[in-house]
């Protein structure tokens, strides 16, 4: 997601006197958004993929630290004092529309990402890609045996991954907020926040982690008007012995309650 906020920045940062582009910034910005993080994830994928469980998870942590830092220490895009870009985004597109930009169709372009993101989930799923990867989930060495290509759809799935989260990094960070700082945007709880929702909601389902998303936000959101700075007191013990008691999460859950019915089709 990081790379991403860094992509539309630069693009509107740099570009914004170039009066011809006109809404071309935005798009360059979405395509350095992609490249930008596919790129890492191939570099790191490369090398990290190789690894399982929890150093796959602390090889990943280690990344997204040390890229901060590098960004910090080498005074790369503006170091540690960010980018902002809010006189640029207006001075490109004029107060009116910049301001549309970064409130309605920002929220827009969102919603049409996570919508592709829902139909390359459904394509995966039902193509080799998806028989694939479950078998990888299920049992990474039985899958080697098989003949399946373990890097290979490994790395499919993490560039498909960070190019989806630069996007968001780019629409939702950058574009709404129009300013990026390493410390914010390099946040390791987004990573951890993320990782819950998917096994709340249930990994490797395509309903589990907008399930997880509701079930995270409403109950965090509800813990903080409740109980203003103990949310996470109280929210974290919750939250392990639902991922305990219900390991496949709720998608899973009602899979597993509904199989052998008609309904079992309608959740996917």
């Amino acid at each position: 997601m990081a790379l991403g906020t860094y992509g539309m920045a630069l693009s509107i940062a740099h570009l914004y006197q170039v009066e011809w582009l006109g809404m071309g910034i935005i798009v360059i910005g979405l395509v350095l958004a992609v490249v930008m993080a596919g790129l890492l994830s191939v570099a790191v994928g490369a090398v990290a993929l190789r690894l399982r469980g929890a150093y796959f998870a602390i090889a990943t942590i280690g990344v997204n630290e040390g890229f901060r830092y590098l960004i910090e220490g080498a005074k790369i895009w503006g170091g540690s004092e960010g980018i902002i870009f809010s006189g640029q985004l207006t001075q490109a597109f004029g107060r009116e529309t910049a301001s549309l930009l970064s409130t309605f169709w920002a929220d827009i372009l969102i919603l049409v990402i996570a919508v592709i993101a829902a139909f390359i989930t459904i394509y995966y799923m039902r193509g080799k890609i998806g028989y694939a990867l479950t078998a990888l989930r299920e049992d990474e060495d039985a899958a080697k045996v098989m003949g399946i290509n373990v890097t290979k759809y490994k790395i499919i799935a993490f560039i498909t991954s960070a190019s989806l989260a630069g996007l968001i990094g780019a629409l939702a960070w950058a574009l709404k907020l129009t300013y990026v700082f390493p410390p914010e945007v390099f946040e390791i709880h987004y990573t951890i926040e993320c990782i819950i929702i998917v096994l709340l909601g249930g990994a490797g389902t395509l309903l589990g982690p907008v399930i997880g998303g509701l079930m995270y936000g409403l109950s965090k959101y509800w813990l903080t008007v409740i109980i203003p700075g103990f949310q996470l007191l109280i929210f974290a013990p919750i939250i392990i012995v639902i991922i305990v008691a219900f390991p496949e999460g709720v998608v899973g859950m009602l899979k597993r309650k509904v199989k052998g019915t008609r309904v079992e089709k309608f959740i996917v």
